[in-house]
């Protein structure tokens, strides 16, 4: 009798330790389920900053294509600066920009690969229109030293995230 009840003892303690363990366990996953503080990494941080700069790029391309279309139905500007008075290649630039922009938008906001296609297509023809058809826009080289500037941060960004992946 003496050998079953040391095996039931030595069971008994072995079940009282791992019924412990178990409840340390559990607490410890509770609290960190319901902690408020998340544990910070730094694994993805240029993703993030990429995610970042592409919704705050979404936002302006949504403010340049709602003012497009703002000067296609004669919500801005006066008399003289109607669509209907404007040459045809300002009212086509303008059509284009005015869906293109909104287009974009939605792309970057969901930070899709198109999206930064069409929005890279966006800057491009922006600078492309202020260079070489100046008469259409006016040929500002502020409005192209901007969108060279947001065309050089998004690949350094898109670089920089590149680079936290292995391949």
């Amino acid at each position: 009798m003496s050998e079953i009840s040391s095996r039931d003892a030595a069971r008994d303690s072995a079940n009282a330790r791992d019924a412990a363990r178990d409840n340390a366990r559990d607490n410890a996953m509770s609290v960190a389920a319901i902690s408020s503080e998340r544990p910070e990494s730094d694994d993805n941080v240029w993703t993030r900053r990429l995610v970042l700069f592409l919704r705050v790029m979404a936002l302006l391309s949504i403010l340049k294509g709602l003012y497009h279309w703002a000067q296609v139905t004669g919500f801005v500007g006066g008399e003289d600066k109607a669509f209907e008075n404007q040459s045809m290649a300002w009212q086509a630039s303008t059509i284009y920009f005015a869906v293109i922009e909104l287009v974009a938008a939605v792309g970057l906001w969901l930070a899709t690969p198109w999206g930064a296609v069409v929005w890279l297509t966006t800057v491009v023809s922006m600078a492309v229109i202020e260079l070489m058809f100046p008469g259409i826009y006016g040929g500002s080289l502020a409005v192209v030293a901007v969108e060279a500037i947001m065309l050089a941060a998004y690949l350094a960004l898109a670089w920089m995230a590149a680079r936290e992946r292995p391949p």
